[in-house]
């Protein structure tokens, strides 16, 4: 694909260290340096105006995605809106709504909006209601892939190759060259529609093994075709998908690619392969910025998250095959990693030095000290999800009180919610206890 000049900006690279732990030499990447090396400028204040792309947010805390769990029939529901409106008003610059599936077989939840002309005027009045706080509002959008919800969509799941999903059970389905002209096309009439209704950002989903993360996965991606092989052949539909992105965008609408910096799967994509992916996507020009993500949700989930498994949590979830299989080999699925405010620096830091683009670093950022570490570490945005969950005004306490810290315990019990509503148990236990 031919390379779009003109839109990324450049700025001062950063020198960083290697990624604890190791890993492989990353060819054309900057020389490391000494640990704590900071940029040459002063670093921003992290609650100022920001720009990103063509717009402008209040300040540089992004709510990051996650799945919320309130609509019904695929439709925006107004717990969705009071959802977005809570964190609007406790101070974040922007929130993602999540995630919003390109096609039917693209969802991981029989219940999540899938972009179509019925789902319109709900997105409308979200966009509306967000905006009135404040804040600006983001649309995720993509195609879950392997991770997909085949028996709840009643469809199969698109993969690279034929496995066996572990997920579904079954085997996927290998996406044709006429499914991914499809869903190519998908992505630019789901940010057609975004910029209709009034989204001011559409953040594209190349991470965690959804479709487009499977096809940059040398473990997920076998084809011998176009679609397969090398990097680039890999990297291709990943970036068709935000040529066409771009195009409907338009220019007053943002976009942002969500990318794996390592699957932290044996054979998957790791750093020696995604920092090329992320200079491609940079030579593209058809992003404003990247968030920096990690792990699978088709084979490692809890790399993303760090903290406790709630394996129990999740068996309880499942229909009764699923519930055995997990409590006999839960605890190999769900790997327990330990926490630690901004684990993913480490990594991330190597792509600032790689990059100009504007980067997003996500990844246990709670409090004032993390944000500030990330500004002075080169990163123009920071981006918080479960601790949002428990306290939606954690932001606004942050900004009149730096020394305020979150309640977030790393429990991870947040996350077998997405299958009723998403909220964090603790909190609404404290409430219960509180009432009672």
């Amino acid at each position: 694909m031919a390379p779009s000049a003109g839109r990324a900006r450049p700025r001062p690279s950063l020198a960083n260290d290697d990624p604890a732990g190791g890993s492989a030499a990353l060819a054309g990447t900057a020389e490391p340096a000494a640990a704590g090396a900071t940029l040459d400028r002063m670093p921003p204040d992290p609650f100022a105006p920001a720009r990103l792309g063509p717009i402008r947010l209040r300040n540089r805390i992004i709510k990051s995605a996650t799945f919320e769990a309130r609509t019904p029939g695929g439709l925006v529901s107004q717990q969705l809106i009071d959802f977005h409106t809570e964190v609007g008003r406790g101070g974040v610059g922007m929130t993602t709504v999540a995630y919003l599936a390109v096609s039917p077989e693209g969802r991981t939840h029989a219940d999540q909006v899938w972009w179509r002309p019925e789902a319109l005027p709900g997105l409308a009045r979200l966009t509306a209601a967000v905006h009135e706080t404040g804040a600006l509002v983001s649309a995720q959008i993509g195609h879950a892939g392997p991770v997909a919800n085949a028996a709840a969509n009643g469809l199969p799941s698109l993969a690279p190759s034929i496995r066996f999903n572990p997920l579904s059970m079954r085997p996927d389905r290998t996406a044709t060259d006429d499914d991914l002209r499809r869903i190519i096309a998908a992505h630019g009439q789901a940010a057609a529609w975004a910029r209709e209704v009034g989204f001011d950002a559409i953040e594209v989903h190349l991470g965690h093994n959804y479709l487009a993360s499977a096809f940059l996965s040398p473990r997920v991606n076998r084809r011998r075709d176009a679609w397969g092989g090398s990097l680039a052949r890999r990297a291709e539909f990943a970036r068709r998908i935000l040529a066409a992105v771009r195009e409907k965008a338009g220019d007053s609408v943002a976009v942002l690619a969500k990318l794996n910096m390592a699957d932290g799967v044996r054979g998957g994509l790791d750093l020696s392969e995604s920092i090329p992916v992320a200079q491609m996507l940079e030579a593209d020009g058809h992003v404003d910025a990247l968030v920096l993500t990690g792990g699978s949700s088709l084979l490692n989930p809890m790399y993303l998250f760090r903290g406790d498994a709630p394996v129990r949590e999740f068996a309880a979830t499942q229909p009764p095959l699923l519930r055995l299989g997990l409590r006999l080999v839960g605890r190999a699925f769900l790997k327990a990693y330990p926490y630690q405010p901004l684990y993913f620096l480490e990594y991330a830091r190597q792509f600032r030095a790689a990059l100009s683009l504007p980067l997003v670093l996500l990844g246990g950022v709670t409090d004032r000290a993390g944000i500030d570490t990330a500004m002075r570490e080169g990163f123009e945005f920071v981006a918080m999800a479960r601790a949002l969950l428990r306290e939606p005004d954690l932001v606004e306490r942050i900004r009149t009180d730096p020394t305020t810290t979150s309640r977030c315990i790393h429990c991870n019990r947040c996350m077998p919610t997405i299958y009723t509503t998403t909220h964090c148990p603790v909190a609404r236990e404290s409430e219960v206890g509180a009432t009672s």
